[in-house]
């Protein structure tokens, strides 16, 4: 039985080029930062609850963005004996953590709304709309950096899902200031804030599944065991491929290993020849690090080794 680790390094996925998402980080935790203290000196001189808790939600998206931010420079940290794949999870683990702590925004927002619901209070309309719409400007610009590479990698989508979240909530803040502003209907801020709830909601619940499936090592989205069987078959030579395990290593690197099946004609130099084509085929699978046992059709496998 022979043994064979092909580490496909797909330099093609690194075209969320490092430098660009560090700038787009970069630029989006300053101005993000700089509104959270405008807010802040707001609400306390007009004594706006609804800005303060505002301020509190985009610091909290400020600590995540810089926790992304970390998490794609520990991914360009080398391997060591401890850390074989060096700090490449952390980038998991990160887009894991900030769609907990959007669902943890969520719960405040409609915790803080319910309770002005129920006591509504006298808010000035027009400063609310005024700082919410710099909000609208500031979240939708920095979102738009992230715009292009956001199908890319989780951690980008992350980020780019809390500044357009940001963006949506400063527009209902804007709204409502209109409107108390014309009616004096002070509770139609906390209905909007509820709606904002459900929408950051809808948009987060995806992030969440697909980063908790990939810390579980889960087999990533879009990528199908049964298709994985079928495209090595279709390589001449294979004669089947089981005990496949496929997981991802980063959020943007995936890794298998598998039992390659060979015909039993087959030479040594059609070997290589074989697992070079199957290697590949899977590259454009989105699959990078491939761990491959080779054995013939004659050769005994065990019981459990065996299994799919």
């Amino acid at each position: 039985m022979k043994e064979s680790h092909e580490h496909v390094h797909h330099h093609h996925h690194h075209n969320v080029t490092l430098t660009n998402v560090n700038r787009a980080f970069v630029i989006g935790i300053t101005l993000n930062f700089l509104f959270v203290v405008i807010e802040v000196i707001t609400g306390l001189y007009i004594h706006s609850l609804s800005l303060l808790s505002d301020a509190g939600h985009n610091l909290a998206d400020v600590g995540a963005l810089a926790l992304s931010l970390l998490a794609f420079r520990l991914m360009k940290v080398k391997s060591n004996k401890k850390y074989t794949y060096g700090y490449r999870k952390t980038s998991i683990l990160v887009a894991l953590f900030n769609a907990a702590v959007l669902l943890i925004s969520i719960g405040a927002i409609v915790y803080e709304a319910l309770h002005r619901l129920l006591n509504p209070e006298e808010l000035p309309g027009k400063t609310i709309a005024i700082v919410a719409g710099i909000g609208i400007v500031i979240n939708t610009v920095t979102a738009l950096f992230f715009f292009s590479n956001k199908e890319k990698d989780l951690n980008i989508k992350s980020a780019y899902l809390h500044l357009m979240s940001d963006a949506v909530v400063s527009l209902g803040l804007v709204i409502g200031g209109i409107v108390i502003f014309y009616t004096n209907w002070f509770w139609i801020d906390s209905l909007l804030s509820i709606i904002i709830a459900i929408v950051i909601l809808l948009s987060t619940w995806h992030l969440l599944k697909s980063s908790l499936r990939l810390s579980l090592d889960g087999v990533p989205e879009g990528i199908s065991l049964d298709d994985i069987k079928a495209t090595a078959m279709k390589v001449p030579g294979v004669a089947g491929l089981h005990h496949i395990h496929i997981w991802a290593i980063s959020t943007t690197e995936n890794a298998l290993t598998a039992h390659l099946v060979i015909n039993n004609n087959a030479t040594n130099e059609q070997e290589k020849i074989i697992k070079h084509e199957l290697k590949h085929a899977l590259q454009h699978k989105n699959i990078h690090h491939i761990t491959l046992e080779t054995e013939r059709e004659n050769e005994p496998c065990g019981k459990e080794e065996c299994r799919d």
